[in-house]
């Protein structure tokens, strides 16, 4: 429960006063049963004094237990929050390829439903406490009835908890198995929705997902739930009956051999019928004890695999002179080929204000050397120059920051986060008119009004932003793949020529041949290796200023400035 203790270092107060205030109202219980036993024996003006202490303690129960329930409940919600924010925190810090292998099923389940497992907890540790209270009270209370009772209840207490641990432990264990393969599950369950129009055009292709794949991922899950929830109750069954079994020998074995009043005999019997629910209320919660545990672990190993990338501040990036790769490598297992790829060595250079495309077969290694060169990627050998510096690990969030990048695999986000001048939204109308999308989404306080849109248009959303980041060096991977054939020619002949107007660098991932004369040089990768760089095209410099006269005004620099 280290982790549980650092969540609340800001309200550790409020945790003592909440569990003071459980327990208080766990003794208030007990002192209500002895004072309930005392009455059974008590003469008419005793009656009096032990009603009005009675009542006391009844209304002192009754709002310790409200505090205290009060206080754990928003203690719950609060650590939720703060965890929550914390493996957020180490995700956004975390390398982009760390967080690439982690994949979005874990991080999802833990960031949901782990965190929700620790709030259950702290919605049921009230009653834990005071359930705890109440039993520690009744024991007491034995004690102070017989100390011969109390040690022989100790005994019992102590065999019970060693079945009790055996028990718990095969659970716990079964519960950490189960929770493992949800995470799988998570997985195929998007899978589901992601991939709905492949599964309604291919039945069989339906078939052996749902009954196969899915079908055994949630049988595997149920049968492991099962086991681990049965050996729980288990535990609890096993509880209960030595209890049980405690009141039989102490009624009827110990008795016959200890002398007992029929006041304390009447005391047993109370006692020990009053304790079967607190007992109960106590086993019943170890599983939500255990499920929470699992949940913490969970959440510090996924924070412990997700290491903080150095960074250093650094203003926002307006220009640089040249981008450098010396002999860059970098390797990746490939799953369908069952090979590790390697990229490189590539020694590449760039500069303000050129057009390059980068061009080659599927699976040359395009996308991936794209990562590299905006620092998504570390080289694992070789370096990459900025301006004649070597970009260090401190410095690489720094370095990123000179790129606008649309991947083929995109994500757009509804809002335009991070992006805000004066007239932000009149900039983004305007470019929703050049690219034809002002009749789909409108824009307000940097929010569109919608992304329920084809692909092609989705891109064209994401250029939009791009061209708003006004970055001194943008990549587009793949764009035009998905644009009809009038939108390839405004790509490739107007807004790429003018970003290079505007003294942009243009790195274009592209099969599309028809245009590779318009760069003013292209790379060609071939597994892994730059097998061709073409040189510059007389048609580049006249085609660039043909697209600035016939564009209209990108208004992202200027309304920066």
């Amino acid at each position: 429960m280290h982790t549980l203790w650092f969540l609340v270092k800001g309200s550790r107060q409020r945790l003592l006063f909440a569990v003071a205030m459980s327990l208080a109202s766990g003794f208030g219980n007990a002192a209500l049963v002895a004072l309930i036993n005392q009455a059974l024996v008590a003469s008419r003006d005793e009656l009096i004094t032990l009603g009005l202490r009675f009542l006391a303690i009844g209304v002192g129960v009754l709002v310790t237990r409200t505090l205290s329930q009060t206080l754990f409940m928003s203690l719950g919600q609060n650590a939720k929050a703060s965890l929550r924010m914390r493996t957020i925190e180490r995700i956004a810090a975390a390398p982009f390829a760390h967080v690439e292998r982690q994949g979005s099923a874990r991080s999802l389940g833990v960031l949901t439903q782990d965190l929700d497992a620790i709030v259950v907890l702290f919605v049921g540790l009230p009653g834990l406490v005071m359930n705890g209270a109440v039993i520690a009270g009744c024991l007491v209370y034995l004690g102070y009835l017989s100390w011969q009772i109390l040690a022989f209840a100790t005994v019992t207490v102590l065999i019970g908890a060693a079945g009790f641990h055996f028990a718990n432990s095969r659970g716990l264990y079964h519960l950490r198995s189960s929770r493992r393969r949800e995470d799988a599950l998570v997985r195929h369950f998007r899978a589901l929705f992601d991939g709905a129009k492949e599964l309604k055009l291919h039945r069989a292709r339906m078939r052996e997902f749902v009954d196969g794949t899915l079908a055994t991922n949630i049988e595997a899950v149920r049968v492991q739930r099962t086991r681990g929830y049965v050996l729980y109750a288990a535990a609890a069954s096993w509880g209960s009956f030595v209890f049980f079994a405690f009141i039989g020998c102490v009624l009827f074995v110990l008795t016959r051999y200890l002398p007992v009043a029929p006041h304390v005999m009447s005391g047993y019997a109370m006692i020990f019928l009053y304790m079967i629910m607190p007992i109960e209320g106590v086993l019943s919660a170890i599983p939500n004890l255990s499920t929470a545990r699992v949940a913490l672990e969970r959440v510090e190993q996924l924070n412990a695999e997700l290491p903080l990338e150095a960074s250093e501040a650094a203003s926002e990036a307006v220009s640089f002179g040249s981008i450098v790769l010396d002999g860059v490598t970098h390797r990746y297992y490939r799953e369908k080929e069952n090979e590790v790829f390697t990229l490189g060595p590539v020694n590449l250079s760039f500069r303000p204000g050129e057009l390059v495309y980068l061009i080659g077969g599927n699976g040359s290694g395009k996308t991936t050397l794209a990562k590299m060169i905006v620092g998504l990627y570390t080289p694992e050998s070789g370096r990459i120059l900025l301006d004649g510096e070597a970009v260090t690990e401190a410095k690489r969030d720094a370095y990123r920051q000179h790129f606008s990048v649309v991947f083929s695999d995109f994500y757009l986000f509804d809002s335009l986060f991070g992006i805000r001048f004066d007239n932000v939204d009149g900039a983004a109308h305007a470019l929703l008119e050049d690219l034809q999308l002002s009749h789909k989404v409108k824009i307000e306080n940097g929010v569109f009004s919608t992304l329920e849109l084809s692909q092609g248009q989705r891109k064209r959303l994401a250029l939009l932003v791009s061209y708003l980041e006004d970055r001194p060096f943008y990549l587009f991977d793949e764009w035009a793949a998905d644009q009809d054939p009038h939108f390839k020619e405004v790509f490739y002949r107007r807004l790429l020529p003018a970003l290079k107007a505007k003294g942009k660098t243009v790195l274009v991932i592209t099969h599309d041949d028809r245009y590779f004369h318009l760069a003013d040089r292209y790379v060609k990768l071939d597994f892994g290796q730059v097998v061709e760089v073409g040189g510059e095209d007389a048609h580049a410099g006249r085609d660039a200023t043909e697209a600035t006269q016939d564009l209209p005004h990108l208004p992202g620099a200027s309304a920066q400035a």
